[in-house]
Formats: structure tokens, C-alpha cells, sequence
């Protein structure tokens, strides 16, 4: 490569890395105990106690759990039920009418078996104020979309590294820090090795992470493409005034689909559904599939199965791109490793910070040491 084409590649380098570095601080700083959100979340609320089961009782039925949360909250009308993965509980979202805002939702978990409250979820907790920042930075879906551009812009810095690396390697065996040098030059050799050891994890996140901060885009998309297909015979329809048995539309859903579980229902008039259906999504029973969702719209009238059909590439390039991101594939020990990588990334950012502010105090072309910064340089925000 010539050396016109080398300094291109450095200058793109330069200058993504030091317009997303901040941001990218940020997010990783945030991120990192969002990677363990289950483990603190049980360890801030404690052990969620479930209701004691008298042997030989018979065991409720959703509509009694249900039921249970709109007398919770009077005057209002379901429009989510979701199921645990872990526990007998299903966590049910009320509000005043089909298309609530989420500050005129109310969430209530109810044990299953027994139909009694668990406990309504705390959202205004530590957790949901890093999840917050860390996804939107409190602005919705502009700030959704603006750290995806950021997002963008790191993968960017990163293929750009790369090509500036290359040269730089033919000077220096893989994985030298030169400890002798000035603390630039450590920092450097650092900077670079870790860039390099992290490569792939680093692609891996910073894309899936561009990809979840277009869920809002890609979700009106689907519901604009297919959603409407699947619903347009019932185009005008009213929501019903009486409606079948919500376990009777689960089970109808899942015998259509054998070897799923339902993972959250949508009830009539809400954005995941119909005016006039119960919209069913079921997951893969398997570690590998269940974030594979299918919908199911079951007739909310006559409790009829009348549409199912795969979610299209987007929609499941979304859905594996969120647990990647956050390293919920592998349990604790994906935890614990994509943790180290994260804080990996941390001092990557910030290596690279520190190399571009030294860099402006370097001493002039012609004094004393200026020749020891003479090596082809690969810092991200040089």
C-alpha cells in the first residue's frame, strides 16, 4: 500500500475515533453492569417470593391471573401479558386504553399457579437508569439513532485500525510493548495490541449494537409490511365487545406451532396486534431458537387461529443481535468473558484518547527526543 493511501486510512482513523470516543465510553462504562442486569437485579431486590401451593389444588388459569391485575388497577384494559422464563409468573401491562404511552402503563407480576401478585416491578430503579442512558441517553429514538451513527463510526475506526496496524507490525514483533520507551510509546504498544486482540468482539458488538438502536425503525417496518398483510381481511373491524378464553388462544397458538412456548401475548388494539385479535408470540423451546419469535393472531371473537408466519431476515437479524450484544448466550461464564472484553475496550478508548492529547505536546520537529516519535503511528485517535 503506498503512503498516500496509508495516511487516507490514518487520517479516517483520526477522525471517527475521536468524534464516537466519548460516546463509546460511555456505552462500554454503562454496559458492563448491564452485562450482569439479572445477577444485579436479584441481588438489589432479593429473592422473589412465590406464593406457597396447597396439594391438590387445582392451578389457575391466565384469565384468573388477568383478572387479578385489572382488579389491581381499576378502569383499565390489558394490553400485554408476557410469561417468565424462570418462574411460574407472568407479567401482566394494563393502561386506559389499546395505545397507552408508557407513563400511563401499569406492570404487575402474578404467580401462576395461584393467580396472587408478586410484585410490580420497580422501573425507576438503578439498572433502568443505566439501561436508559446507555440505549437512548434519556432522548428516544433520536438519541437511539444517534449512538447507532456512533456506533457506525467505531466499526469505521476499527477496519481503519486495522490497515493503519499493518505497517506499523513490520517494525515491532506482534504483541510488543516497548516498556524501555516513554510512557507514549507504552501506551501505544498497548493501545494497539489490545485493539488487535479484541478485533472480532469488538466488530461483534459494535454492529449488533448499531442493529438493536434500529428496533423502532425495523418494528414499524414489520408492522407496516407484514403485520397489516396478516390483518388485512379484519381491516375496519371493531374490537370485540365479549372475547374468548386468552388460555384457550395460547394453546391454540402453540398446538400450530409444536415445540414453542409463548413468550408474550398482545391483547386486541395494541401496536403488536389487531383491533380484533389476540396476537400470540412463541419462542424455540432451545437455547438456539428461542430467539426465533413467530407470531400467532388468534380471532379474539371466536378464538379461531387465522394467520402465522415467520418474522422476515430484519426482524430476526434484530432479535440475535440483542442478547449478542450484551453476551446472554453462554450464561455466566459469556458474562465474565464479554465483561474482560469490555473493559478491555475501556482502556482501548481511552489509550487512544490519551495518545492523541499527548501527541499535541509532542516537542517541535528538530529538539531533543523528537525522533522517538518518528515510528508510523496506529493510534485511534491520533
Amino acid at each position: 500500500m503506498s503512503s498516500g493511501a496509508v495516511k487516507v486510512w490514518y487520517l479516517v482513523h483520526k477522525w471517527t475515533s475521536l468524534v464516537c470516543t466519548l460516546f463509546l465510553l460511555m456505552l462500554c462504562i454503562t454496559g458492563l453492569p448491564l452485562i450482569f442486569h439479572e445477577e444485579i437485579d436479584h441481588l438489589l431486590e432479593g429473592e422473589r417470593p412465590l406464593p406457597a401451593v396447597e396439594a391438590g389444588a387445582p392451578s389457575k388459569t391466565l384469565e384468573d391471573a388477568l383478572d387479578t391485575a385489572l382488579a389491581r388497577f381499576p378502569g383499565t384494559i390489558p394490553l400485554f401479558m408476557s410469561f417468565d422464563e424462570d418462574q411460574p409468573v407472568v407479567n401482566v401491562t394494563t393502561g386506559p386504553r389499546p395505545r397507552s404511552t408508557v407513563d400511563e402503563m401499569n406492570f404487575i407480576s402474578i404467580h401462576r399457579p395461584t393467580a396472587e401478585p408478586v410484585r410490580t416491578p420497580d422501573d425507576e430503579g438503578v439498572m433502568h437508569f443505566i439501561l436508559q442512558l446507555h440505549t437512548d441517553m434519556f432522548l428516544g429514538l433520536g438519541g437511539e439513532l444517534f449512538l447507532g451513527f456512533m456506533g457506525f463510526l467505531f466499526f469505521v475506526a476499527i477496519v481503519s485500525g486495522v490497515v493503519v496496524y499493518a505497517p506499523f507490525m513490520r517494525k515491532l514483533r506482534f504483541g510488543t510493548v516497548r516498556v524501555s520507551r516513554n510512557s507514549r510509546a507504552k501506551w501505544l504498544d498497548t493501545h494497539n495490541l489490545l485493539g488487535i486482540v479484541t478485533l472480532m468482539w469488538a466488530s461483534v458488538v459494535g454492529l449488533t449494537g448499531v442493529v438493536n438502536t434500529l428496533s423502532t425503525p425495523l418494528v414499524d417496518l414489520w408492522r407496516a409490511d407484514q403485520l397489516s398483510e396478516m390483518v388485512a381481511p379484519y381491516e375496519g373491524k371493531p374490537v370485540p365487545t365479549a372475547f374468548s378464553s386468552l388460555d384457550d388462544a395460547v394453546a391454540t397458538a402453540m398446538a400450530a406451532a409444536p415445540g414453542t412456548t409463548p413468550q408474550f401475548v398482545a391483547f386486541p388494539g395494541v401496536r403488536f396486534s389487531s383491533n380484533h385479535h389476540y396476537a400470540v408470540w412463541l419462542r424455540g423451546a432451545t437455547p438456539a431458537t428461542k430467539q426465533l419469535h413467530t407470531p400467532a393472531l388468534i380471532d379474539a371473537e371466536t378464538g379461531a387461529l387465522t394467520e402465522m408466519r415467520s418474522m422476515p431476515w430484519y426482524m430476526t437479524v434484530l432479535r440475535l443481535s440483542q442478547p449478542l450484544h450484551f453476551g446472554d448466550y453462554g450464561g455466566l461464564p459469556m458474562k465474565v468473558l464479554w465483561a474482560l472484553l469490555d473493559i478491555a475496550a475501556i482502556v482501548i478508548l481511552g489509550s487512544g484518547l490519551y495518545l492523541w492529547l499527548a501527541r499535541r505536546s509532542l516537542p517541535a520537529p528538530g529538539t531533543r527526543h523528537a525522533h522517538e516519535e518518528l515510528l508510523p503511528q496506529a493510534g485511534p485517535a491520533e
